[in-house]
Order: C-alpha cells, then structure tokens, then sequence
C-alpha cells in the first residue's frame, strides 16, 4: 500500500513533506506561474504608464516651445510695425530665397509681359501725344489766319467807306473853277483836307488804280462803256469813269472804265451807197 501510494506521488505533482502532509506541487507551480505573468503585467502597465507620462511631458513641452515662438514673432512684428517698416518688405526676402529656382523662369516671364506692357503703353501716349501736338499747331495756324483774315476784312470795309468822300474831292476839284480869292482860298482849304485823306490812305497800304491805256483785266476793272475807235487797239482802257482801289495785293474797289472796241469799216461805206441811193 505504502508503495503504491510512493508511485502515485511521483507520477503526480503532490509531494508529501516531512510532517507527513501531501502537497500539490502543479498547485505552488501555477501559483508562482501566475505570480510571474502578474509581476511581468505590472511592469509593463508601469512601462506604458511611463512611455505615456513621457509623451504627454514631451508633447507639452512641444507646445511650449510653439506657444514661445509664436509670442516672439508677434512681439517682433509689433515691434517692426512700431518702427514703421513694412513686415512685408522684411518678410519678402526669405521668401525670395526660398523660392524654388524653377520660379525663376516665371518670374522673368512675368517681368518681360510687364515691360512689352509698359513699352506699348509708352508708344500709345507717344502717338497721343505727337497727334495732340499736330492738332493744336494746325489750330494755332489756322487762328492765326483767320485773325489776319478778319482784321483784312474789317480794315476793308472801313477804308470802303471813306472812298466815296475821296470820290467828291476829286470831283469838286474838277468841276469848280474859283474866280476870286476867296473861292481860290475855299478851293485850297478842301484840297488840303482832300491831300490830307489821301496820305492816310496811303500810310495803310492803300494805292489808286492806273488804268488808262492798260489793257481790260477783269480782276480789276468793270467795263460799263464801250467805244468803237481806231486810235486804240480794242480791249484798251480808254477811259477811267470811276477810280479803283488797292490795299496792297486786294482790290478794295473795281474800276469804272470805258474800253475800246474796233471800229466797223462797212459803216461809213454802206452809209454813201444809202445816201447815192437816195438821190
């Protein structure tokens, strides 16, 4: 009995102490089993709890630091902003250096289409320009005749005006004859207003016509007679009725005259054979 009860206990997990207990060896093997596999889940609990306690201290310094920078990059702008700078001037060259080189190329694209811009709007205002200045010189110009025109016209027309009177003097000093000194005092008197008008007249430009024994030009004369005569060859002015005027280049009046034509030869004969006729 106390043999077969040795072999079990070696084939078993139970061991029998001194005292004569039996003890469950697989039992105290669990046990230490699971005391190990606690002691291993504890340290790994204790192993996260540090990995997380680590993370969130690191993840709060991170924030920290951020927090720090962003503070001294308003403290900076506010103080650039205080000096009166343009933070964008000042910010423009980092990011000018960093840009990429391939935005170099853009760049220059973009600078060549604003100076052809720039260069077409120059020839436009040019052109303008050059236009506006042609414009005005033509309008200086043509005042300027129409000016010259007008004061033409109004001396005209006032020199007009005052050769009828120069008309009377010349008729009066032809037709009346003085017979007594105080007639012969009277006739001086007038020819001396009439000497007097005529040396005004001549100081502004204005001349008499010549005509007689001229030919007939029709930009200066006004034929109102015409006499038959073999003494003058035909077309000639034979007789100034009325005395025209110039003012420099510009008929100021059209001269009266008689003009000569050719005498019919036929007449004198045809005038016999009548009378023979007759008897």
């Amino acid at each position: 009995m106390s043999a077969e009860f040795a072999e079990m206990t070696e084939n078993s997990d139970m061991s029998i102490n001194e005292d004569g207990t039996v003890q469950d060896m697989k039992t105290d093997g669990a046990i230490a089993s699971e005391e190990s596999m606690a002691d291993m889940t504890s340290s790994q609990e204790a192993d996260s709890s540090s990995a997380a306690s680590a993370s969130t201290s690191s993840g709060l310094e991170d924030l920290e630091v951020r927090e720090d920078l962003a503070q001294q990059g308003e403290e900076n702008l506010a103080a650039t902003v205080a000096a009166g700078e343009n933070p964008e001037e000042i910010l423009a060259p980092e990011v000018t250096e960093a840009a990429p080189e391939a935005a170099d190329g853009d760049v220059v694209a973009q600078l060549a289409t604003q100076v052809e811009s720039l260069r077409l709007q120059v020839e436009e205002r040019t052109s303008q320009y050059m236009r506006i200045a042609a414009d005005f010189d033509n309008f200086r110009k043509r005042n300027e005749r129409e000016k010259s025109e007008l004061e033409l016209r109004v001396k005209r027309d006032a020199i007009s005006e005052l050769l009828p009177v120069i008309d009377s003097f010349e008729r009066a000093r032809t037709q009346i004859k003085p017979q007594t000194d105080q007639e012969v005092n009277i006739h001086k008197s007038y020819q001396g207003v009439y000497k007097q008008l005529v040396d005004c007249l001549k100081r502004v430009g204005v001349s008499p016509m010549r005509v007689e024994g001229q030919p007939f030009d029709p930009v200066y004369h006004d034929a109102i007679m015409r006499e038959a005569t073999n003494e003058h060859p035909e077309g000639t002015v034979i007789e100034d009725l009325r005395r025209g005027y110039l003012m420099g280049d510009l008929v100021l009046r059209h001269a009266m005259v008689k003009v000569a034509i050719a005498a019919d030869p036929t007449a004198p004969s045809e005038a016999g054979e009548d009378d023979s006729g007759a008897e």
